[in-house]
Formats: C-alpha cells, sequence, structure tokens
C-alpha cells in the first residue's frame, strides 16, 4: 500500500484523437446496440462495442485507418479513416440475408425483456452446464501453472519524461501506443515470476499449489515490505473464474455474468457467430442493466456443440461503477480443448490502470497466468494434498538464474517486462528516487531510516493530555542493516505538566534469522515500560499518544502511570496458526483524579496508592489464508473471506513477584468478512470474555473500550465514556456493513459524488458478580464517581450498551463520516445520545 501511495501521487496529461458516432439499421433506420467496432488490422484489445443506444466511440491507433463494424444478421461494413482528428462517423449496415436464415436476431425493436429472449435462454444453457465445464467437475487435475504480474507508473507525459531528474535515465522508459491502457510512456517499477505445480482433488475438496520457482523486483526493506506487497498486488489482481458467481476484483465482488441471478442484473445479446472455429461459437454481449452496479461488461464466446462451454471471455467495468482510483480494466479468459471436448482455462490476462484522477500519471498494472500440462483423473498421494493450500517447494534463499526462466517460461516477456529487473535495481542507486522513497515514507509511516537504526514514529512527537500537559516523544529503533537477529527498541517522553519523564525499551532475539517485522515471527522479546495510559484503552493501528488522538470530549482526567515488565514468546507457522506466552509484572499508580480506594468495616475510605498484579498469559490465533501488509508500526490486514479465530488465557499470580490477586480470565473472538455480491460487504466480529475469580477490584475486570476522540474507531464504542462499564463476563458484537454504493448509485444527484453508504452496530451484553461488585463488596475498590459524588461507573446490569451509526463513505475517496445513535444507558451522567465521527478508508 506504501508503494502504491508512492505511485498515485505522480501525474501528467496525454490525449488521443477518437473516432465516434451511432450505428442503425439501414432500411429501418432503428439504432443497434452492442456492434462490434474493431480497427482492421489492430492488436486485440484495441476494439470496443457500441452501447445498448447504439452509440460508439474508439481511439483509433497511429499506423491505422480503417474501422470494421460487425454484427449477427448484418454484413460487415468497412470505413477508411482518413484523417487523424476526432470526428464524428455515423454508419448504417444491410441485414444479411444468408445469416438471417440461420439465426434469429432479436432488433432492438421494442423494450428490453428476458422474456422469449434467446440470449437469456443462451445463458441459461450455460449456468446449466456449468459444473461439466470447470475444473471442479472432475476428480483429479493436476497442471503447470506460470504466473508474471508487472506494474508500471502509465501515462506519463512527454514533458514528465525530459525532467532534468530523468535526463540520463531515458532507458528506463517504455513507449507504447497511446491508444492502450497505460498511455505513452511508461516507467516500469515491479515485476513478479512464479512457477507452480497445482494439484486439484473434488473430494475431499482440495486445491495445493507447489511453488517451483519465484523471482521478483524487490525493493529495500527499508522502504517497502516486498513480501506485504506481493499479497496486496495479488489481492488486486486475483484469479477469475468465469463459472464462480461471484468474480473478486481489486478487494470488491463483481456479479458474474455466469451467476444464477445474472439475467436479472444483466442484458445479454448475441451478438455474432464464429463459424472459422470447430465447434461453432456464439458471440454473447452482456451489459449491466443499471450501469453504476459493480458488474462486468463483455463477451463470452460460447461453444455451439451443446456443451454450452465458454471459449473465451472478455472482461472490463463501466467508468460509471462506484469503483475507486481504477482508470481501466480489461481481462481476457481463453480455454483449450483437450481430446475429450473437456476445455481447460488455457491463460488469464487481466490489466488495470490506476490513477488518483481520470487524467495524467498513474499506475498500469497486469497478471498473466498461463497453464500448461494437464493431466486428468489422476489421483496423488493424501500427503501431496496435505498441508497449507500454497507451499515453497525450492531452497530458501534460492537463486533462479535468466537461463532457467528463458527456458521455463510458457510465455516470453513483453518489451517493457525484459529488463524490468535491472532498471529497478538500477532506479534504487538514483539518489533523487531514493529521497523520495525515504521523505515518503516518513510522511506515510512515520519513521526515518538511518541504516541500522530508524527514528520515529514522527506522529508521536508530540501530542498533549489532563495529566502530562505538553508531552514530547523522541524513540527509535534498530533495523536488520544492524542485525538480523536482535533487535532493540527505545524512546522517551517528557511532559512539562506533570514534569515526569516516560521511556521504554526493549530487546528481541529472533530464533528464525529473520526481521521480526516479518512473517512467520519467531522471536523472545524482554521489555520495560514506565508511561501513562487511560484505563481500558487498547487500540488497534494507531499509538495512543498520536497527536490528533489528543483532542477528545467530555472528562479525560483519570489516567495511569504504569510499570510494566514484560517476556513475551511469539511462534507463527506457516499455515498462519501462531501461538504466544506472555508473562507480565504491572504496577498500576493513579494519576489525575483517579483513585482507588474501599471502604472498612466502619464506611471510611482507605487509599490504595497502587496495584500490582503478575500474570501469565497464553495466547492462541488461526487466520487461514491471511494476507496483510507490514507497515512500519503494524500488520495492515488484506481483509479476504477467510474467518479469524483467536483465543487468549490469563492467569493472575497472586504472591508472585508483588501480585495481589489470584484470577482467571478467558477472552476469545471471531471475525468473518461475510460478502453479499451486489449488497456489499460486511465485517463481523463478536467477542466474549468470561474472568473467575472472587474479590477483584476493577482495573483487573474488563473495562469496555470507550472512545472520547471525534474520530470513529472501529473496535471501540464511539458513544461511550472512559471508564463507564466493567464486567467480568461478556459477549459482544460489533458488524460494520459497507453497501458500496447500492443505494446511493440509484440517486441520480449523488452517484457522480460515487458516494457510499455505512452502516454499524455494536452491543455489549454482560454483567458483574456480587462478590467483584462494590456496591455488594466493599472491600473491592469503588467505582469512579464525579465531583458532584455521583458514580460514573456501571455495570451492564439492567440491559445491553447499544449504539449504531449510519454514515457515508467514499467522500473525496478518502474520508467516511458517521451519525452515531447510542440507545441505552441514556440517563448516565455526562454521555451524549448523538455524535458525528469521521474516519479516514483507503479503499477501492
Amino acid at each position: 500500500m506504501l508503494l502504491m501511495g508512492m505511485l498515485l501521487v505522480l501525474a501528467a496529461h496525454g490525449q488521443v484523437a477518437t473516432i465516434s458516432g451511432t450505428i442503425t439499421d439501414k432500411v429501418t433506420k432503428e439504432t443497434l446496440p452492442y456492434v462490434s467496432v474493431s480497427v482492421v488490422g489492430g492488436v486485440v484489445g484495441t476494439g470496443t462495442s457500441a452501447n445498448e443506444d447504439g452509440k460508439y466511440e474508439i481511439k483509433l491507433p497511429t499506423g491505422y485507418t480503417k474501422l470494421r463494424f460487425s454484427y449477427i444478421g448484418y454484413l460487415s461494413f468497412d470505413v477508411d479513416i482518413t484523417s487523424r482528428e476526432n470526428q464524428t462517423i455515423n454508419v448504417e449496415l444491410d441485414v444479411d440475408p444468408a445469416m438471417m436464415e440461420e439465426v434469429v436476431v432479436v432488433g432492438r425493436r421494442g423494450r428490453y425483456r428476458n422474456r422469449d429472449n434467446p440470449a437469456v435462454q443462451l445463458i441459461r444453457k450455460v449456468i446449466e452446464h456449468k459444473a461439466e465445464n470447470r475444473m471442479d467437475g472432475q476428480e483429479y487435475v493436476q497442471y503447470e501453472q506460470y504466473e508474471k504480474i508487472s506494474l508500471a507508473l502509465s501515462n506519463l507525459s512527454d514533458k514528465f519524461r525530459n525532467r532534468r531528474i530523468f535526463r540520463n535515465y531515458q532507458f528506463l522508459f517504455e513507449e507504447q501506443d497511446t491508444t492502450a491502457i497505460g498511455g505513452k510512456n511508461m516507467l516500469p517499477a515491479y515485476m513478479h515470476e512464479k512457477l507452480s505445480q497445482v494439484y486439484f482433488r473434488k473430494n475431499p475438496y482440495k486445491k495445493k499449489q507447489y511453488v517451483t520457482a519465484e523471482k521478483r523486483a524487490e525493493f529495500d526493506e527499508k522502504f517497502i515490505d516486498n513480501e506485504g506487497l506481493n499479497d496486496y498486488f495479488n489481492r488486486l489482481y486475483e484469479d477469475i473464474d468465469i463459472y464462480d458467481s461471484n468474480i473478486s476484483l481489486v478487494t470488491n465482488l463483481f456479479l458474474s455474468p455466469t451467476a444464477a441471478t445474472s439475467p436479472t442484473f444483466y442484458k445479454f445479446f448475441i451478438t455474432d457467430t464464429i463459424k472459422t472455429e470447430q465447434p461453432w461459437l456464439i458471440e454473447l454481449s452482456f451489459v449491466p442493466r443499471n450501469r453504476t452496479d459493480m458488474l462486468f461488461s463483455g463477451k463470452l464466446y460460447i461453444t455451439h456443440d451443446g456443451k454450452y462451454a465458454v471459449k473465451r471471455a472478455e472482461l472490463s467495468v463501466s467508468d460509471e461503477i462506484n469503483l475507486n482510483f481504477v482508470r481501466g480494466m480489461e481481462s481476457t479468459l481463453t480455454y483449450r480443448a483437450d481430446g475429450e471436448g473437456r476445455y481447460y482455462l488455457d491463460r488469464s490476462e487481466l490489466a488495470m490502470e490506476f490513477a488518483l484522477t481520470n487524467r495524467g500519471g498513474g499506475m498500469y498494472g497486469k497478471r498473466t497466468v498461463d497453464y500448461n500440462s494437464y493431466r486428468v483423473g489422476v489421483a496423488q498421494p493424501d500427503s501431496i494434498y496435505a498441508g497449507p493450500a500454497e507451499e515453497i517447494a525450492y531452497e530458501e534463499g534460492k537463486r533462479f538464474e535468466e537461463d532457467f526462466w528463458t527456458a521455463a517460461r510458457h510465455i516470453p516477456l513483453e518489451n517493457r517486462e525484459l529488463n524490468i529487473y535491472k532498471n529497478v535495481d538500477t532506479l534504487q542507486t538514483i539518489p533523487s528516487f531514493r529521497r523520495f522513497m525515504d521523505i515518503t515514507t516518513l510522511l506515510l509511516a512515520g519513521y526515518k531510516s538511518f541504516g541500522p537504526v530508524e527514528v520515529g514514529p514522527v506522529n508521536t512527537f508530540y501530542s498533549f493530555n489532563p495529566v502530562e500537559g505538553f508531552r514530547l516523544r523522541v524513540g527509535g529503533r534498530t533495523t536488520p542493516d544492524f542485525s538480523k537477529r536482535f533487535y532493540a527498541e527505545t524512546y522517551a517522553a517528557y511532559g512539562f505538566r506533570d514534569e515526569k519523564w516516560k521511556y521504554f525499551l526493549s530487546g528481541t532475539y529472533s530464533f528464525n534469522n529473520k526481521s521480526i517485522y516479518n512473517f512467520p515471527q519467531h522471536y523472545l522479546r524482554v521489555s520495560y515500560q514506565k508511561d501513562t495510559k487511560i484505563p481500558g484503552q487498547e487500540l488497534q493501528f494507531v499509538q495512543e499518544d498520536n497527536f490528533l488522538l489528543s483532542f477528545k470530549r467530555g472528562d479525560n482526567h483519570r489516567w495511569l502511570y504504569n510499570d510494566i515488565y514484560r517476556v513475551e514468546y511469539q511462534h507463527e507457522l506457516n499455515n498462519h496458526f501462531s501461538y504466544g506466552v506472555d508473562f507480565t509484572k504491572w504496577r498500576q499508580l493513579p494519576a489525575g483524579i483517579l483513585s482507588y480506594q474501599h471502604a472498612d468495616g466502619a464506611g471510611n475510605l482507605i487509599n490504595h496508592p497502587e496495584l500490582n498484579t503478575t500474570e501469565v498469559t497464553v495466547r492462541l490465533r488461526y487466520a487461514p489464508y491471511e494476507q496483510f501488509y507490514q507497515s512500519k508500526l503494524y500488520r495492515v490486514p488484506i481483509e479476504n473471506k477467510y474467518p479469524i479465530f483467536s483465543l487468549n488465557y490469563t492467569a493472575g499470580l497472586k504472591g508472585v513477584l508483588d501480585g495481589e490477586y489470584d484470577y482467571h480470565k478467558v477472552a476469545g473472538g471471531i471475525f468473518k468478512r461475510v460478502y453479499l455480491s451486489q449488497l456489499g460487504y460486511a465485517d463481523v466480529n463478536v467477542e466474549g470474555t468470561y474472568i473467575f475469580g472472587n474479590g477483584l477490584p476493577f482495573p483487573v475486570l474488563t473495562i469496555h473500550r470507550a472512545n472520547q476522540t471525534y474520530a470513529y474507531q472501529l473496535n471501540s464504542y464511539n458513544l461511550m465514556n472512559f471508564l463507564e462499564f466493567v464486567s467480568d463476563h461478556h459477549a459482544g458484537v460489533n458488524v460494520q456493513y459497507y453497501m458500496n454504493g447500492f443505494l446511493f448509485n440509484k440517486i441520480p444527484l449523488l452517484k457522480r459524488l460515487k458516494l457510499r453508504e455505512v452502516f454499524s452496530f455494536k452491543g455489549i451484553w454482560g454483567g458483574l458478580r456480587d462478590e467483584n461488585n462494590p456496591a455488594y463488596n466493599g472491600q473491592v475498590f469503588r467505582f469512579q464517581q464525579n465531583e458532584d459524588g455521583v458514580p460514573i461507573s456501571y455495570t451492564l446490569h439492567r440491559e445491553p450498551y447499544i449504539e449504531a451509526s449510519a454514515g457515508v463513505a467514499n467522500i473525496f475517496k478518502l474520508f467516511r463520516v458517521d451519525l452515531v445513535k447510542r440507545f441505552t444507558y441514556l440517563d448516565n451522567p455526562d454521555v451524549p445520545e448523538w455524535g458525528v465521527r469521521a474516519r479516514f478508508k483507503f479503499d477501492f
């Protein structure tokens, strides 16, 4: 994501000549929908189709002078282009009597409908025969797979190319036809090739991929997480199976034209027959009924042999759909028949251009996957199918030289790809490019590298809060340039109001000779932290002393001074199961107006200057097929359809290193993204905790995550006050539902803005047993009170805590704003019933 952010900031301009017009029946003068318009002699991808109103527009490549118009039931018609200027050419087509004897053409002689429509009948036949025409219809399949993905800065102007900075580096640029996706000038930036052997078994289902060779252009690890970058691009450029009901593309789901419900959302037209191939092919064109829905436009070429197999598929997306940063997309799937008439995917190509705006520079990427050496019906031992879905089958660190790849590639590299490995290495030696990467990494990731050490994160250098006042912090850590086994991290902070120093120091030893930030992690860490904290706050993907989180609403004067000694062991396995063991000694001292008090037998309040706990925690986590980008601070998840399970057990040890309490805490959670096809998707998170133990004070119990900032926090309760609810058992649910513009796209005024609807629901059900409740047990710390002596901390005794929100996302493509409503416990003091919260969200 960091590299994509760097690449999308470049901008330039380009313009080409276009030919446009309207196509009609020569006799009836009615417009003809979806007529094929191609450049005679042009390469694949330079053609287009008229829309449902018979209007077309095509960019004419340099060096070509003839356009061909073809439509089933009509004679093809060629037009000579004598001028390179933009121009309008209207075309009239004659009916082909010979073709009319063989097929029935349904012209635009009335309103489109599914009933008695031969095109709809044809796609229903394709749907009916899907099972027998896809790989899943076979018991066993194995094949060799070669894939490559390349990316380049695209649509660069001559002015940009001729800048002084590139004067001595013109060899880095590649030229291509101006009409192709990506424009005239391109600057290759990334390349990845992979050779695999794949085994498929139908029952029990398993698809196993053994990666036998791999090669990629790598960036300096201090700037870019190459593994995460590879996962991120593979998530954007996923495999396309035309027979799937939903096709994932740039992290969104598109309804497939072969889905059972496709006639409800698509219009289908028989637009041609191909007699030059055996068996004959029927060209079936399709477009969305609503051009703003997440749907494809394109063509299917279907075998006319009673099997109704797809021989070729061409897919594209409309500019009108609610998709961010995608300026162009083309995908082509070709299938090959075996000796028994079954069709297997032969090659898949997916090309996309990303850009911040509709004009200027962007980033062009293309993924090509080629399949070879199919074998059907060959059963392999169970051991072949065992283990994770993808497994590296070559020695770690092995380099495959160019001679190997020349022989192993199924298809040769394109011209712009030939020198990309060398050029990326060269690019990183240019001082100005390294400065650009350095500055961008500092701005986006928060760290400035100085070789063996890096300083940051910058967003914590300055913050403020009621306890510390103005707070300055500086910190840093070592990098793999210092050592690949040992890592140190530290920071120091000073509060000018409390006049106290805070600091952190840790040392980590890596057991697998890998960076502790890379997957799979296997390390032992020892740390000490002396710092402030808001009770109950555990934030994700952000530092608590982030400057932007300094702005808070309401009462924010109850804090802690913490002394935390911790030993952590973390071990991740290749199948994304991980376990860890922590030993923690925690000394808490109340800060601000926070107080630790309990009543004696006479009703007098006894102050406790501190609280000491000693804990051992065992952490289990399983995230099958998890993908993420490792930033400098956190792992940023690349969400997919697979669930994530977590289970933690914590034991409090009384009498060990000053520990004051015995208790047992069990906490578990499940996260799952649920895709709802045209209706968007929902992120569902269910969690629960149960704490065993008697006479436990509230700092040891669950203090539910509250949010008093003005930012919308996904995993906190945005209208709950700090320290408002305490429990020793609870269950919670958090649903974030993203409709991706399904409703707004139907409103003309809003669809141009490409806004998206988002809804949320959060609830907690739980309570506090009498033995841990200060209302019934005077020996535990009493709940917090305000200056009037009114309690501000409560149990979930009457009903669940519930809040929900409705919001608008994709504002300027980057922001989400929610109107949040709180439904329960409205009589608690100083609680808001309504609130407006905002969030930064980069999404396609």
